[in-house]
């Protein structure tokens, strides 16, 4: 009998979906952790939460648009459930649930996968890792002003100098539509004005007199406030004129002009603070400030973080008042967006440094240098094969080491090393004791 012939399976990734190589793989560990660090600075605790919810838990607290994109199914228990959309909604169960362990304010960060099924396109993709952090428990302006200072001091530490965030105050619009009588319309109006950017004044336009039920009048009414241009205290003057008898809107503009003010006071410079009337986010649960941040060298791949105060999301989940605030980083997006500027170095090892083996009668030899590298704090790696020394400095260049070990019987007998610096290509002569003080300085 003959074997029958087995069809291969064409690997591939789903559309929206990706692989990441170490080269790629590295650098997003590196964001992550520069994120960590900043968030843990300013208090925040870690916390993780299932990537399944019951899809009633998910349902409606992102609007139409995000109900439709969900990844939703029956799984075997016959249990409708959804994958996690953000990381923000699953907060606001996780805060209701565990409210008598956690206590009141609450800060934390999640770094955790979420899943979309929207078009893919430049940094988009319908799964992607999201960096969140979070105030619960306040709400104190305070936490606002903190949120800001988060986003900015995580794109400072990430060596980012031009960016800028766009802020606004959904109490500003919720001003507008209050005085306008279209209170009962905001949702599908403030979706509409989100997409002012990429589709311009007449297509939002449209959509707000088709979607939202408005009048012309009304519609040219939110798009005159929300193109309303200048400095931050220009624009926080014309907008209080507008809104002029209108409690929650006045309140929306106080709240702004404390932001901005005690931000640049506390040392970020006003010209990375933008009052912008025209963001809306298009998630229904904002009712605060919100926040968006771009990079000037390349606005159209969006924001890379993105946020704002939520003070109702929990009241589905808890009787208590939950008020909450935050922002996330588009971890993937600012990859994509860190790679087209030249600021990840084309690197697939983690380690800087390559042992080369010359001899494997002494193996355990070339094994305790490495371990003496690492307890000092300096990864390394040892070659796994006894080749010629072009093939294995071959390989230490096609995976990004810094330095490379030079050592065969007659250096370990005599306690010195060659140390090679394979992007300078100099070499340096130095004894095996020196070495790890050596590369701790270079490192």
């Amino acid at each position: 009998m003959t074997k029958e012939k087995r069809q291969l399976i064409t690997p591939r990734t789903l559309k929206g979906f990706q692989d990441f190589l170490p080269e790629m793989m590295l650098p997003r560990e590196n964001l992550m952790a520069t994120c960590r660090q900043v968030f843990r600075s300013f208090g925040f605790a870690p916390i993780d939460t299932p990537a399944l919810e019951y899809s009633e838990i998910l349902l409606g607290k992102g609007g139409n648009e995000t109900d439709k994109q969900m990844f939703r199914f029956t799984d075997h228990g016959d249990r409708d459930v959804a994958m996690r959309f953000d990381l923000t909604v699953p907060l606001a169960r996780f805060a209701s649930q565990h409210l008598n362990e956690l206590g009141t304010p609450f800060k934390r960060y999640h770094m955790a996968p979420v899943w979309r099924g929207e078009k893919p396109q430049m940094g988009r993709f319908r799964e992607f890792i999201q960096c969140d952090f979070d105030i619960v428990g306040t709400t104190s302006v305070n936490a606002d002003i903190e949120i800001a200072m988060v986003i900015h001091e995580v794109l400072s530490a990430l060596g980012l100098e031009a960016f800028y965030l766009r802020i606004n105050n959904r109490k500003v619009l919720n001003g507008l539509l209050d005085k306008l009588e279209l209170a009962d319309q905001s949702a599908a109006i403030l979706r509409a004005l989100d997409k002012l950017d990429k589709v311009g004044p007449q297509a939002v336009q449209t959509e707000m007199i088709e979607q939202a039920g408005t009048t012309a009048q009304q519609a040219d009414a939110v798009l005159q406030m929300a193109q309303i241009k200048g400095t931050n205290d220009e624009v926080l003057k014309q907008v209080s004129e507008l809104l002029e008898g209108s409690e929650i809107g006045q309140t929306g503009v106080a709240e702004l002009e404390k932001l901005v003010k005690t931000l640049t006071k506390s040392g970020i410079p006003e010209k990375r603070l933008r009052i912008d009337v025209s963001i809306a986010r298009g998630l229904d649960y904002y009712t605060g400030t919100i926040y968006e941040t771009f990079l000037e060298d390349l606005p159209k791949i969006g924001s890379i973080c993105s946020g704002g105060r939520y003070d109702n999301l929990a009241e589905l989940y808890s009787k208590q008042s939950l008020p909450g605030v935050g922002a996330s980083v588009g971890l993937d997006r600012l990859l994509a967006a860190l790679q087209q500027l030249g600021k990840i170095e084309p690197v697939t090892t983690p380690a800087p440094v390559l042992i080369a083996l010359f001899e494997e009668d002494r193996l355990a030899d070339y094994l305790s240098l490495a371990n003496s590298l690492r307890k000092a704090g300096i990864g390394a790696e040892v070659y796994p094969e006894p080749k010629r020394l072009g093939q294995q400095l071959k390989y230490a260049d096609r995976r990004g080491f810094r330095f490379a070990v030079i050592i065969g019987s007659q250096e370990f007998d005599a306690g010195t090393c060659q140390l090679k610096h394979l992007q300078e290509k100099t070499s340096e002569e130095i004894t095996i004791a020196e070495l790890p003080m050596r590369l701790a300085e270079l490192c």
